[in-house]
């Protein structure tokens, strides 16, 4: 899946997750606005644009190479995204739980809230 216009707000949030899961930087990046922002859920922005955020992911797929994230819940209303996941690093520690609020605007994610 790629990311265009026309996907509707679960398939964006869907496609950068598989793309995600397949550590692929280039086709998970293509999912985000240029001037996407990430922030902890009512807390700091902790990226500011699409040349940051490639940078992050860089980094956490070179650092986790068997990292992947399961979706465990999908709320869609609207052009948000809530998503329930659990993300496992190594395969062999305990999966942690993320609650990632996706905002859609112009096709893209334009910015995710985390909270852990």
């Amino acid at each position: 899946m790629t990311a265009a216009a026309t996907l509707k707000p679960a398939e964006l949030a869907q496609g950068q997750l598989d793309a995600y899961n397949a550590q692929d930087l280039d086709a998970h990046c293509a999912f985000f606005a240029d001037d996407v922002v990430v922030a902890d859920l009512n807390g700091d922005v902790t990226i500011r644009g699409i040349a940051a955020y490639r940078a992050k992911y860089t980094q956490v797929f070179a650092d986790f190479p068997k990292n992947r994230a399961e979706l465990a819940n999908r709320i869609v209303v609207g052009d948000t995204v809530i998503d329930h996941e659990r993300v496992y690093r190594d395969g062999v520690t305990e999966a942690f739980q993320v609650i990632a609020i996706y905002t859609i605007a112009g096709g893209k994610i334009a910015r995710v809230d985390f909270r852990k």
